[in-house]
């Protein structure tokens, strides 16, 4: 039964390898430290954070997120640790909430590795604390215990290391920081908060069930879970808010000075449409899977959520499964270290009888968690199959054939496809990767060997082709989803060298200027942009958007830099970090293609800019994270079939439009 813990309190734990779940309703840093009988932690050496997630005995998370888990295997534990503190902490950034008085109470449970919860703890007064001390697992005469803490630090993780008898606090804090920072990189943002239900919506015939892109949200991408052994088929996920409420001024016919309307001016306060619904399944039969069977005003929008809804349903159902066999291995090797303790079992055939019904039961676990998590597959794969063909075509490969009749839109869809993620439990059930639109950050195309063991296979040359290649499906992608005039592209090409693969963007006409090379050339485009952005954030804030220059365009900028930093100054460098940090909030966005090993003469000048970007290889590379487990996925780029002419024949489409002054 789960012991349901208030602050102060403690409870025996019956086991000694178990999973801290922690759930937040933003993302925050996970870490513990060990200390000694004295809850003294040594050093910087003895705390487990992204930066440095494995200790003996205990794994972190190696990024900040809303959900965690925190392995531990206490008997792993060096026997001067007597004390595990599990720390909660808010990242560091702007936009980022900075006490945990403005965001959900954190849920912290203790449960074993098969997910049986033994203790939970919700953290609940916390105020204008930035870190918190959640849980401690202690030793306590020979036995572990874990007690219910929540002290919060108003003096951040500073604080709280320096409470722990840490040395140079404030600097081991600002590194973890700095981990978590660069992390982020590699994670795939969700998106916008879920629905106030929270569920996953379903047609009737079917069983109830239920990525960044922007800023880390205020709550878990859809659908997070308090049981992450839940089978596919009834996790959650949720919309992207259509009946969220935004603070303003008062609506049209409101009495001044009277209650303030808090409804958007221009939303409606009805509940969304319903799902489509699918024929009824013969008896016996799992439901049909149906396009659009998610919650959402539009089709794209159901898509959208159904979409996130299959990423998350697969992240959990692997995730189940992986800690299921993750549990028959630790019950096997303590079967097999009981039976080999008894002398007698030393003697004879009697211990290798018992490590042979160990395996045998180890297997059985691991075969029935198998065919739990098959039949989850089999239903996400037959709900792929099936949204897949149904895909606009921001949403759909370039092997879809909703390309072949493609029109100019008149308005921007909510999201664009850059790419495609799986796991190997099953490397045919390919996710859509979906970032909203418009982009809220840059995008680094890494052009290095370093990156990845099929890049360091790869020839050098033919790595950068391929990752100049990958950035002109992107710009291609992007000019196809705008309307005509409302999004341009530029590209700074150094010293002429991605000629080649820039060809259908040059050729087709359209570029908003030639590719730009030489010092010359990348300080006219880094000007021009820069002027853009400083003269729209001036305007904004003064509330003068009527007085820019007539000659200035409004639509959104792309600006394609190859082969970084070949052709920049530090004057250009800096110019360039700018436009990464401020330029996307207002219509000017960045794809590098860069090698950061070109770059490692400017040190840590450019790690913001690094950290800034959504990092993307050119070939296959397990690098990016999900933002509910953690997985590592592998992400392949989304590119024109081989031969394939669809690219072109877009971008033909794209260049007659403008020319026709279409909008």
């Amino acid at each position: 039964m789960t012991a349901e813990l208030v602050r102060g309190q403690n409870h025996t734990l019956p086991r000694t390898r178990l999973e801290i779940r922690v759930s937040a309703g933003s993302p925050v840093v996970a870490g513990a430290t060990l200390g000694d009988e004295h809850g003294t932690v040594q050093g910087a050496e003895w705390i487990a954070h992204p930066g440095s997630p494995q200790l003996p005995g205990l794994e972190v998370s190696r990024q900040a997120a809303a959900d965690h888990r925190l392995a531990v295997d206490l008997d792993a534990l060096p026997e001067t640790v007597h004390r595990v503190t599990v720390l909660l902490a808010l990242p560091t950034g702007a936009g980022r909430p900075d006490r945990f008085g403005a965001v959900a109470a954190p849920f912290v449970a203790v449960t074993g590795l098969d997910g049986t919860e033994i203790v939970t703890f919700t953290l609940t007064g916390l105020d204008t604390e930035s870190a918190v001390a959640a849980l401690e697992l202690y030793r306590r005469q020979g036995a572990w215990k874990v007690r219910a803490v929540g002290q919060g630090y108003a003096t951040g993780l500073a604080g709280m290391l320096a409470d722990q008898g840490i040395d140079r606090a404030a600097e081991c804090a600002a590194s973890i920081h700095e981990a978590v920072a660069a992390g982020s990189a590699r994670s795939v943002t969700p998106p916008p908060p879920r629905t106030p239900d929270g569920e996953r919506v379903r047609h009737p015939a079917g069983p109830s069930a239920p990525p960044t892109d922007g800023g880390q949200p205020a709550a878990p991408a859809p659908g997070a879970l308090g049981d992450s052994g839940a089978a596919a088929g009834s996790t959650a996920s949720g919309a992207a808010g259509p009946g969220a409420t935004a603070q303003g001024s008062p609506a049209p016919g409101s009495t001044a000075g009277g209650p303030i309307d808090y409804a958007h001016p221009r939303r409606q306060t009805s509940a969304p449409p319903p799902p489509p619904t699918a024929p009824p399944a013969a008896p016996g039969e799992p439901a049909r899977p149906v396009a659009g069977d998610a919650t959402g005003w539009s089709m794209d929008e159901r898509l959208y959520n159904q979409i996130w809804g299959m990423f998350e349903d697969l992240a959990r159902a692997v995730a189940a499964y992986r800690s299921a066999v993750d549990f028959a291995d630790s019950r096997m090797e303590q079967e097999i270290d009981r039976a080999l303790g008894d002398p007698r079992n030393r003697i004879g055939g009697a211990g290798d009888r018992a490590r042979e019904e160990a395996r045998a039961k180890r297997e059985e676990l691991v075969a029935r968690a198998r065919e739990a998590l098959d039949r989850d597959l089999a239903q996400l794969a037959a709900e792929s199959a099936v949204v897949e063909p149904a895909l606009p075509a921001a949403y759909a490969g370039w092997d879809n054939p909703v390309w072949h009749g493609y029109r100019v839109p008149m308005e921007i869809p909510m999201a664009l496809r850059v790419g495609d993620l799986h796991l190997p439990e099953r490397t045919d059930l390919r996710i859509p990767l979906l970032v909203r639109l418009p982009l809220e950050r840059g995008i680094w195309i890494d052009s290095g060997r370093a990156a990845s063991e099929a890049a360091a296979e790869a020839d050098g040359d033919a790595l950068r082709r391929s990752a100049v290649e990958t950035a002109v499906a992107l710009a291609a992608r992007l000019l196809a989803v705008y309307p005509a005039h409302e999004f341009s592209v530029h590209v700074i090409d150094p010293a002429g060298s991605a000629a080649g693969p820039l060809a259908p963007l040059t050729a087709s006409g359209v570029l908003a200027a030639p590719p730009a090379s030489g010092a010359g050339g990348v300080a006219a485009v880094l000007a021009q942009l820069t002027r853009r952005v400083d003269l729209v954030q001036m305007a904004v804030r003064a509330g003068a958007a009527d007085s820019l220059p007539p000659d200035l365009d409004m639509g959104e900028q792309l600006l394609i830099v190859n082969d970084f930093p070949h052709g920049f100054d530090d004057r250009a460098a800096t110019q360039l970090r700018y436009l990464a940090d401020e330029g996307p909030s207002v219509g000017v966005h960045l794809v590098m293609v860069a090698d950061r090993e070109d770059a490692r003469a400017y040190g840590p000048v450019l790690d913001p800019l690094w950290r800034s970007l959504l990092r993307v290889t050119p070939v296959a590379d397990d690098h990016l994270a999900d933002p509910w487990v953690g997985h590592a996925w592998t992400y392949e780029p989304s590119r024109a079939p081989e031969g394939s002419r669809v690219l072109e024949q877009v971008l033909a489409l794209v260049a007659a439009a403008r020319r026709t002054g279409r909008r």
